[in-house]
């Protein structure tokens, strides 16, 4: 599956430089940094938490993980889960399940961004797909996005 048609249309749109490069397969976040030779704390990944009825996305680097007492903080609820599959194939049909980008205002989530990412020049992402890997400048990236950045991961 290759780059989703509108996060590569809303990329040009926002005229940013991005590179997108192809890699073996992979499902973690971790995996990915490895065939795409990226430190793991540049490879991000986007998990999809629940919240009552709605959905946000937390945006960490792939060598962290959610701290749901920080996130509750952030967020201003406690009633948080991981969100399943199914719910996540709802969200995001044009993604494959795990491969989703951390574009997730296009899809009126909330997003939250670690803020351990904000030392970073670049960030490296799923495209859409478990093949398909997007790099772009993390400042960028901030710009482009609804994003909040806080303090919601610890590191593995």
């Amino acid at each position: 599956m290759p780059v989703s048609p509108k996060l590569k249309k809303y990329l040009d749109e926002k005229n940013v430089s991005y590179e997108i490069s192809e890699h073996t397969l992979a499902y973690t976040a971790s995996e990915i940094a490895g065939v795409q030779h990226v430190p793991g704390k540049q490879m991000v990944k986007s998990v999809i938490i629940k919240s009552g009825s709605d959905f946000l996305m937390c945006v960490l680097p792939a060598i962290h993980l959610i701290d749901f007492e920080k996130l509750q903080h952030v967020a201003g609820t406690d009633d948080l889960k991981l969100a399943d599959e199914e719910e996540i194939a709802k969200l995001f049909p044009e993604y494959e399940i795990g491969a989703e980008p951390p574009f997730g205002h296009l899809y009126g989530l909330k997003v939250f961004v670690d803020a351990s990412l904000e030392d970073d020049d670049s960030i490296t992402f799923n495209a859409g797909s478990h093949t398909d890997a997007i790099t772009m400048n993390f400042k960028d990236f901030m710009r482009i996005t609804d994003s909040k950045l806080a303090e919601i991961g610890t590191h593995i």
